[in-house]
C-alpha cells in the first residue's frame, strides 16, 4: 500500500494590523532619527540599528505563508516568514482529532460554544475560502486549528480517518 502524502501553501493575507504594524515601525525609526539629528548626530547609530532591527524582525512577521505536510495520518504545518525563513508551528495527528469540518459546519456547534477552546488560526484569514477546524487534544488541551487544505489534501484526511473528517 502506497503513502498517503499531499502538501499545500497557504499565503496569509495582511490585514490591517500588519499595514499599522509595518507603518508604526517606520514611523517610530523616522522619528528617533529626527531625534537623534537634533541632539546629536553622532548617536545616528542607534537609528540605523533600530532601522535594522525593524528590517529584520517585524517586517518578515507581516508577510506570511503556511505549508501544510499531510503525510500518513501526520500533518506538518510550518510557518515561512518572508519567503525566507521557515519555523515548524505544529505537529497535528489524526489519531488525536475528534472531528475535521468545515468553520460553518453545524458539526462543530458544541465545539464553537466552548470559550475555553484554544484557537490556532494557520489559515489565509479569508473567510470566503474554504476553511476547515481540525478539534485536536494538544498538550492536555482541547484545541481548535483553522486550517485551509486543498481538494487532495482532503480527500487524504478523509482516507486516513473517515469517520473524523466531513466534507459538508
Amino acid at each position: 500500500m502506497g503513502d498517503l502524502y499531499a502538501e499545500c501553501l497557504v499565503k496569509k493575507e495582511k490585514t490591517g494590523k500588519d499595514t499599522l504594524l509595518k507603518a508604526g515601525s517606520i514611523a517610530a525609526v523616522v522619528i528617533l532619527a529626527l531625534f537623534v539629528v537634533l541632539v546629536s548626530p553622532l548617536f545616528m547609530v542607534f537609528a540605523v540599528v533600530a532601522g535594522v532591527l525593524v528590517y529584520f524582525f517585524v517586517f518578515p512577521k507581516t508577510d506570511i505563508e503556511y505549508e501544510y505536510l499531510y503525510v500518513n495520518g501526520e500533518l506538518d504545518v510550518d510557518v515561512i516568514m518572508a519567503k525566507s525563513k521557515r519555523k515548524k508551528a505544529k505537529t497535528l495527528e489524526m489519531n488525536h482529532v475528534d472531528i475535521m469540518a468545515p468553520i460553518r459546519s453545524h458539526r462543530l456547534d458544541y465545539y464553537n460554544h466552548n470559550g475555553k477552546l484554544k484557537v490556532l488560526d494557520y489559515s489565509s484569514g479569508n473567510s470566503e475560502r474554504n476553511r476547515y477546524a481540525m478539534i485536536v487534544k494538544l498538550d492536555q488541551q482541547t484545541c481548535k486549528v483553522i486550517l485551509e487544505p486543498d481538494e487532495t489534501m482532503l480527500q487524504m484526511m478523509k482516507k486516513s480517518a473517515p469517520s473524523k473528517v466531513f466534507l459538508d
